[in-house]
């Protein structure tokens, strides 16, 4: 049995506890209220996680540090800088080995499929700061003051993920409404399941041979936000879901009114042209594969109660690939 502290209780960092704990690890949960799943084992710590000191003695003991939190969108230039600092200097403390959540910003807008290697070439702030964090981890690695790694993921699909296809979406699929999406409907984008996440970050916390570099989630092939909008309807029996790409006019309507609406023109070009992610070193390294796409169908759509697969609709969905 080993110790883990997890910073952040959304959906990555409540998974990764959940798994830790069901593997017989106590687990510590840091997050502002003290929030978080509710398991044996686990631990809710209320803290400040931008305190290193009191990050520290929490962490205490810990074999890995996860970062698994997630400021405010329109707040990262602000709040992520203090809280990376914190979560590297509590981890340098404490001799755990420090395991960051990520995602593909860093790169930019990418001319095709995105590797782990790639240059982190963003130009925006947001991710600027993302790309920062890492560099700062590196170092930290590469001088042997600490052990570092990330995971990066693409766009969450999954029962628990904050995602584009969350419940408001879903139940329109379910009804049979037109959907509507950000980009380009037919664009190819990547979608990392949830679970699969979890998966991987664990695995690179306890693997030695990970540490000192990034690496993508395993992820399924590439569909576009048609393609997902019809497997999903598919898997209920439903054929002939309309989709419509959101017009840039409402978004920019509603940046007038949200600071969180002003941040999307920024990263419209994820869903505008193909987004796909390389994820073959973690299949060939580290052994892990992505779970079946009809599985994570199943489980977007059990955000919807008493939502079930039509008789056959996995072998429709499974033609479709």
């Amino acid at each position: 049995m080993s110790q883990f502290t997890i910073v952040g209780a959304g959906s990555i960092g409540s998974g990764v506890a959940q798994s830790l704990a069901a593997a017989g690890h106590d687990v510590n949960v840091v997050s502002r209220r003290g929030t978080g799943p509710l398991l044996a084992g686990v631990s809710l710590v209320a803290a400040d996680a931008t305190n290193e000191e009191s990050l520290s003695r929490i962490a205490q003991g810990s074999v890995a540090l996860f970062n698994c939190a997630n400021p405010p969108y329109d707040a990262w230039p602000t709040e992520w800088p203090p809280l990376a600092a914190s979560l590297l200097g509590a981890a340098q403390r404490t001799g755990a080995t420090l395991v960051t959540m990520s995602n593909l910003y860093v790169y930019g807008q990418p001319s095709g499929p995105m590797s782990p290697h790639d240059d982190l070439a963003a130009t925006y702030e947001k991710a600027q700061v993302r790309a920062q964090m890492w560099r700062d981890a590196k170092a930290a690695h590469d001088s042997g003051s600490l052990r570092a790694v990330e995971v990066r993921a693409s766009d969450f699909i999954g029962t628990t993920a904050n995602s584009l296809f969350e419940a408001r979406t879903l139940k329109r699929i379910v009804a049979g409404k037109r959907s509507f999406v950000l980009g380009d409907p037919d664009a190819a984008h990547s979608w990392s399941f949830v679970d699969d996440v979890v998966e991987t970050l664990i695995t690179v916390a306890l693997e030695p041979s990970s540490w000192g570099r990034a690496w993508h989630v395993a992820t399924n092939d590439a569909r576009s936000s048609r393609q997902v909008v019809t497997d999903l309807a598919q898997f209920i029996g439903l054929s002939d879901v309309k989709v419509s790409a959101v017009p840039h006019s409402l978004l920019r309507a509603a940046g007038l009114f949200s600071s969180m609406a002003r941040e999307i023109p920024k990263t419209l070009y994820q869903f505008e042209s193909p987004f796909v992610i390389d994820d073959r070193e973690t299949r060939e390294l580290l052994h892990l594969t992505p779970t079946p796409w009809f599985e994570v169908l199943r489980s977007t759509l059990a955000l919807i109660p008493n939502v079930v697969p039509a008789r056959a609709s996995r072998s429709r969905v499974e033609v479709s690939l």
